[in-house]
């Protein structure tokens, strides 16, 4: 069995003899529920109107440049008894996504303030700040060129005002691939990273210098952190952790560490703060997919440790430490960092990480911003602890506080999620006993 509905317009606000300006489905088409069947734009705002049920569409009632207002007829859709029920699930399947209404005016954002499901990326040459930089294009169009890798800086409009339209994506990806040029790696905005050559320099024109090769381990890391930086929009977190107590508390058992061979250091607290941090925030422990629109969760709780070798940086990863105490960690880390200096590190002894730590606190400084350690969503930076007068409500009292720094993928984690995040690890770090809950 089968029945027809009519699809309406529907609620739009005051807004009314709105331009179609995409048509996004076609007479016979399998069309699932919430699925774009036109995208309409107003002076003020851009909108899709989606499929209230999965089906076929019958009857398109609209063409391009029509205009609309509410409770016209967008398309007669075929819905099926079968089909509703599949419709049914998905609609709940999707509930968890919790995907932006539909039905609600889309306003469209500077590049600068873009959140991660806006497909338009601005390349680095883009006056950002400037809105009539950002790409003429509706949300469809926007995805469309992001499956592509399309910067749409880059592609010429031909539509109405210069609006981009898919078949401008279509000849500017058959142009990129006659050319031979590289649209740059998927997800990275594409043509974002093909940045001018640096010029040649005579230096013996200034003086005296010399020439010294990178080491291997920075040849290999220059590449990662350089895409990293790139393509990963960085947003630093600071915060402060009053280690007053847990530096006592080190300080007691450093003579049974020694006695068992290895230093019990700051960083093994942090590696247990981390943890009860990511089981926390879950969406820490993760990495984005390659498709830009899913995450993977991880169940296991891997951390990375920075060590600085006389060759480079390089990570080493203590894995499933959520199964170890500080102790068998402090032995860890110390024959880890052992072997990293020595150069004896396996291949398993660099993968597998699920969030990484950084810290200066050896050295000194007082915040940093540490680049994100692909494909982690998130890094720790750790400053130099000192002693600060802080106000307990009738006196100030001196305190020792470390400094936190933490970057986090803007494109998986909000402001919001990554100062939670922060305070959270912060308060585990004052409060030991807190580790054990």
């Amino acid at each position: 069995m089968s029945n027809t509905i009519e699809i309406r317009v529907p609620d739009i606000g005051d807004f009314s003899d709105i331009p179609v300006i995409e048509i996004l489905v076609s007479v016979g088409d399998q069309v699932k529920m919430e699925d774009s069947l036109v995208t309409l734009e107003s002076d003020k705002a851009t909108m899709e109107i989606p499929s209230p049920a999965t089906g076929v569409i019958r009857e398109m009632k609209l063409k391009l440049d029509d205009t609309v207002s509410e409770g016209d007829i967008v398309a007669v859709l075929e819905v099926s008894d079968e089909v509703e029920k599949t419709g049914d699930q998905d609609k709940q399947a999707e509930k968890a996504e919790q995907p932006a209404p539909a039905s609600q005016p889309k306003t469209e954002q500077p590049a600068s303030e873009a959140r991660p499901e806006t497909p338009a990326q601005v390349s680095s040459d883009a006056p950002s700040a400037d809105p009539s930089s950002v790409p003429y294009a509706s949300p469809a169009i926007r995805r469309f060129a992001r499956e592509l890798g399309v910067d749409l800086v880059a592609v010429t409009g031909s539509g109405n005002k210069g609006r981009i339209i898919r078949e401008d994506v279509s000849a500017f990806v058959k142009s990129v691939m006659s050319s031979g040029a590289s649209a740059g790696p998927a997800g990275s905005g594409g043509l974002a990273f093909d940045f001018p050559e640096l010029p040649e320099v005579d230096y013996s024109r200034y003086g005296e210098f010399e020439r010294k090769p990178l080491s291997r381990i920075k040849k290999l890391s220059a590449g990662h952190l350089h895409r990293n930086w790139v393509s990963i929009p960085h947003v630093t977190q600071h915060d402060e952790a009053d280690i007053t107590d847990m530096e006592a508390f080190r300080k007691a058992n450093t003579e049974e560490a020694i006695a068992q061979g290895f230093k019990l250091t700051p960083v093994v607290f942090l590696i247990k703060a981390s943890v009860a941090a990511l089981k926390k925030f879950p969406q820490f422990n993760a990495s984005l997919d390659s498709d830009g629109e899913t995450l993977i969760l991880k169940k296991y709780f891997n951390i990375g440790i920075a060590v600085d070798t006389p060759d480079g940086l390089v990570v080493p990863v203590i894995h499933n430490c959520e199964r170890k105490g500080i102790m068998e960690l402090a032995a860890e880390l110390a024959e880890v960092s052992g072997r990293a200096r020595e150069n004896k590190l396996k291949p398993q002894d660099i993968q597998g990480g699920c969030f990484s730590i950084s810290s200066l606190g050896g050295i000194g400084g007082t915040a940093f911003t540490p680049i994100i350690n692909a494909p982690e969503v998130a890094i720790l930076g750790v400053s130099r602890s000192r002693m600060m007068p802080v106000w307990n409500g009738s006196e100030f009292n001196p305190r020792l506080m470390l400094p936190l720094s933490l970057s986090y993928d803007h494109r998986v984690i909000d402001g919001a999620e990554a100062a939670h995040f922060t305070r959270f690890l912060a308060s585990r770090l004052e409060d030991l006993r807190r580790l054990t809950l």
